[in-house]
């Protein structure tokens, strides 16, 4: 066995701390590492980053985590540490990355990459010439719904593919009471928040790794809640979009329209559905479960509002059982990171396709802005 070092930077917020940390490095950690395809197995040696240090010894305790520091200078020094992980706000995320690149470390992101799509291909085309592996969270293709709609894509069940409808959301409170269950600095624009940042990323690579590559967007967006209460107590005024509305045009004629909103409550199975519907069948996928209707049992439904609806719709799906054993769609993705570091096995969520996801955001943002579609060009290292 032998030790990788990994710097992990911003791991004290919600979502470093919960998928990253306990449920990817530390779950890693306490299987007895990762065997690789020569049987060796390497084991994690995080070494936790911050500006806080109260919280980073206290994470380090609950993880069971022997080192900690505030000066990522000196670890980015440390030539034990190969890997560089960073889970900052999105707004501080580039210069860190640049001083990684320096350093000549392997760079792995939470998404998005940075907050404008010129800092995304900048930071692509740094780790291009500096010839590190390099890679970003796209963690929504692991889930297991997900990964039984791929399944069911790929039989041809559904066959020629004609529209995704898509549902993301659930009311986040305005606080006090109940207090909001995500940060303060998601609703305000200045900071990096909004729904369409955070969550175009995530459509551009679930649409283009099932169905196929964005070709235009048109969007509306709205600041539903204008007031809300922070992690202090305090009143704040939001400015950032908490609802976003998009109709997504792809290759092949598809059509995909997402909802994404933090002002909706909730009343279906999971809190993202996508609905796909095809000439042979369609499918209904969550987070965990993907349901399916093939053509041959597709009830015949008439339009009559004057009686009582005579056909049970929800009856007549299918839901598709687990066939691999599910895992954590984080602690999924880390491991295939580690072994693209490793062994040069394929990882093909790079910062380039990171940069795609921020390019939608852009074009979603401008096409709010504009009231109009807006067309995505092909994206390449070159552009800019």
């Amino acid at each position: 066995m032998r030790k990788i070092g990994i710097i992990m930077n911003g791991v004290t917020g919600r979502m470093g701390t919960n998928q990253h940390l306990g449920r990817s490095i530390a779950a890693i950690r306490s299987q007895g590492g990762l065997r690789l395809r020569d049987q060796s197995v390497v084991m994690p040696d995080p070494i936790l980053v911050g500006r806080n240090e109260e919280k980073l010894k206290t994470l380090a305790r609950q993880w069971n985590v022997e080192r900690w520091s505030t000066d990522l200078d000196s670890c980015l020094a440390d030539k034990e540490n190969i890997i560089y992980f960073d889970a900052q706000l999105t707004q501080v995320r580039a210069p860190s990355v640049h001083a990684a690149l320096k350093a000549g470390k392997h760079i792995y992101c939470e998404k998005p990459l940075a907050s404008t799509l010129d800092q995304c291909l900048e930071l692509a085309r740094g780790a291009e010439g500096a010839g590190v592996k390099n890679g970003v969270v796209q963690d929504k293709l692991f889930l297991p719904g997900i990964l039984k709609l791929k399944q069911v894509i790929s039989t041809g069940l559904l066959g020629r593919i004609l529209s995704i409808r898509g549902e993301f959301g659930y009311w986040v409170f305005e606080g006090p009471n109940p207090p909001a269950q995500r940060p303060s600095w998601n609703y305000r624009e200045e900071d990096g928040g909004g729904i369409i940042l955070d969550m175009f990323p995530h459509w551009q690579y679930v649409l283009s790794n099932l169905f196929g590559e964005i070709r235009a967007v048109s969007c509306t967006a709205r600041t539903s809640i204008p007031k809300r209460i922070d992690e202090a107590g305090a009143e704040y005024t939001c400015t950032a979009d908490d609802a976003a509305y998009a109709t997504f045009e792809l290759e092949d004629g598809i059509v995909a329209h997402i909802n994404s909103s933090w002002a909706t409550r909730v009343n279906r199975g999971e809190l993202l559905e996508l609905h796909v519907d095809g000439t042979e069948g369609s499918a209904v996928a969550g987070l965990r479960e993907c349901k399916v209707q093939p053509r041959a049992v597709t009830p015949k439904a008439v339009w009559n509002p004057d009686i009582p609806n005579p056909i049970d719709f929800i009856d007549g799906w299918q839901s598709i059982p687990a066939t691999v054993p599910e895992e954590n769609a984080f602690k999924v993705q880390w491991e295939m990171f580690l072994r693209h570091v490793l062994e040069d096995a394929p990882f093909p969520h790079t910062f380039l396709e990171a940069a795609k996801g921020v390019q939608l955001a852009e074009a979603g943002l401008r096409s709010w802005s504009e009231r109009r579609w807006v067309d995505l060009p092909q994206l390449t290292l070159s552009q800019g």
